[in-house]
């Protein structure tokens, strides 16, 4: 039997990690994605800081309005520490969110 000690270690890029959280705010109800004219459209943008099994996030979004910001918020923030924390066993010590735009639901012409 291999001891504990001699099987190695896993270290998960901080891309991956970043992606995970990205993934966690699109999926939170009230998010929404930013049109570009020239480059289609995106979710939600993070940055992932720092080192060993310990990471703050800073996430920025776009929310539908009329939207109750700070509940959407926390949502964010919920989903964000849970899905990171689930899928890489790493502790999240904070996830600061930037709200960068606030875009009305475009409802269809024709239903």
């Amino acid at each position: 039997m291999i001891e504990v000690d001699d099987r190695g270690t896993l270290s998960i890029d901080p891309v991956v990690v970043r992606k995970i959280a990205e993934h966690a705010a699109d999926a939170a109800p009230g998010t929404t994605a930013v049109k570009r004219k020239l480059i289609g459209s995106h979710g939600a943008s993070a940055t992932v800081d720092g080192t060993g099994d310990t990471v703050s996030l800073r996430v920025d979004l776009a929310l539908h309005y009329p939207a109750a910001v700070r509940q959407v918020v926390a949502d964010v923030r919920a989903a964000v520490t849970g899905e990171v924390e689930r899928i890489t066993s790493y502790r999240v010590l904070g996830v600061d969110v930037t709200v960068s735009a606030l875009l009305p639901e475009i409802r269809a012409r024709v239903e």
